[in-house]
């Protein structure tokens, strides 16, 4: 993580931006560490005494990016709400808000998600595995279990409904990479996920 490599504060800054830009547009295999120097206007040592490779740049970048976008969702949500579709709601009105805010940063996690370069592949998808489970305990830990029908494990309905909605934001990643941030109409993205609720509803809820 950065925060732990006691990097001067504006040097991180312009190390984060510079590689965030680099990747995003390039992909990890195509990305050079001499552009993102170039880019951050700083020397390659400097660069290679945080970071022991192009490899490690770039799953550090990447958890943390996701771990302080994860954190500005967390920020602006009710955490007095206890109704699963509200706090699923919530959650893509924030993120589709972030991505109008920060584009860049946006990208760059689209990137990784369609990255396949074996190099990192595997340890993206257990960065991205810790993050999900995560994620998944802090947003849903105290869900109100009362409003499922009778019959019904809660448990194992709030796996599937959170599933569903992992497959819905999934598709909607793999049809930003070729959009840009300025095309997503947020009330197109909410309807769909609406209709989503609604079906689920149904089969789960009294």
């Amino acid at each position: 993580m950065f925060h732990s490599l006691n990097i001067d504060s504006e040097k991180e800054d312009r190390i984060i931006n510079a590689a965030t830009k680099v990747f995003s547009e390039n992909g990890y295999k195509r990305a050079s560490t001499n552009a993102i120097v170039k880019e951050a206007g700083i020397s390659k040592g400097i660069l290679f005494h945080y970071f022991k490779s192009k490899k490690d740049l770039y799953l550090s970048l990447y958890e943390h990016l996701s771990d302080m976008f994860a954190e500005k969702i967390y920020a602006r949500l009710d955490w007095e709400e206890r109704d699963i579709f509200e706090i699923i709601r919530q959650v893509s009105v924030i993120k589709l808000e972030l991505f109008k805010t920060y584009p860049d940063l946006i990208n760059f996690l689209n990137s990784v998600f369609h990255e396949d370069e074996a190099e990192v592949k595997e340890e993206v998808e257990t960065i991205r595995e810790s993050l999900t489970d995560s994620s998944f305990t802090k947003l849903f830990s105290n869900i109100d279990a009362g409003k499922f029908r009778e019959g019904i494990d809660a448990a194992k309905a709030i796996q599937v409904i959170y599933w569903t909605f992992e497959g819905f934001a999934n598709q909607q990643q793999a049809k930003a990479k070729s959009m840009s941030v300025a095309d997503i109409y947020k009330e197109d993205v909410l309807a769909e996920l609406d209709s989503y609720t609604d079906l689920l509803k149904k089969s789960f809820y009294k």
